[in-house]
């Protein structure tokens, strides 16, 4: 019996080791090379970036592999931009946009007019809070010295405005000029607003407390393109029409 419990042990440990050794040979050893499950992905170990060849040691910029030239401006043509609601196909203000974007193409004219319906309403504001802080930073140093002398008498005068917005219901770009990559947008707007000023006893001395009034606006933002700053200054204002 012993003999026979030898043979049996040893013929199941030779099967074992069969075993053991053909599973390794069909799913391989670790080697310490392998991604760990909890590392979904080792960038370093994927391909080679898009744009980017074997032996290549230059990474392309988004845009690097765009038409230059006379090409480019195929390409820009042959996009058939849509300016639907912003401006007239073949119109100024569209040869305008164009420019723009053509040194910046990631340029959105109708962002550009909601920003600035945004700084519209915010330098309304504060212009009648006096807030030449938020002021500085949205009009050009021309702008902004009109600014300071009408809110200097304001306040020699010991008076104060009380401005309440009820809506913006119309900003439409009426003129795009582009010199020397500076660009000069120039925005129409159409607000109503209810607007007093106060004197130092409180009465009011001119517009309406109550009353709102529909004020026509035409202003000019301009912006160095390409520049690193992304915010538009206000450099010109005139009472619309």
């Amino acid at each position: 019996m012993q003999d026979t419990f030898d043979i049996t042990t040893l013929i199941f440990l030779a099967l074992a080791v069969f075993v053991i050794w053909r599973l390794r040979s069909v799913l391989g050893q670790k080697t310490g090379a392998e991604r760990s499950p909890f590392k979904p992905l080792d960038r370093s170990r994927t391909e080679p970036p898009a744009g980017r060849q074997e032996g290549d040691n230059v990474v392309r910029l988004p845009g690097a592999d765009r038409p230059q030239g006379a090409e480019r401006g195929q390409a820009a043509v042959a996009e058939a931009r849509d300016w639907r609601g912003i401006a007239e196909p073949g119109s100024a203000v569209a040869r305008g946009l164009e420019q723009v974007v053509q040194v910046e193409p990631d340029f959105d004219p109708r962002a550009f007019v909601d920003g600035a319906k945004v700084a519209y309403e915010t330098i309304v504001i504060a212009f009648a809070k006096g807030d030449r802080k938020t002021l500085r930073t949205l009009l050009s140093r021309e702008v902004g010295e009109g600014f300071e002398r009408a809110i200097g008498e304001r306040e020699r005068n010991r008076q104060t405005v009380e401005t309440t917005f009820v809506s913006i219901d119309k900003a439409e770009i009426v003129a795009v000029d582009v010199r020397n990559r500076v660009a000069q947008i120039t925005v129409r707007f159409l607000s109503n607003l209810i607007t007093a000023t106060r004197n130092a006893e409180g009465a009011v001395v001119d517009g309406s407390a109550e009353t709102v009034v529909e004020v026509p606006d035409v202003w000019t933002f301009a912006r160095t393109l390409g520049s690193r700053d992304p915010n538009w200054q206000l450099v010109a204002t005139e009472a619309g029409n």
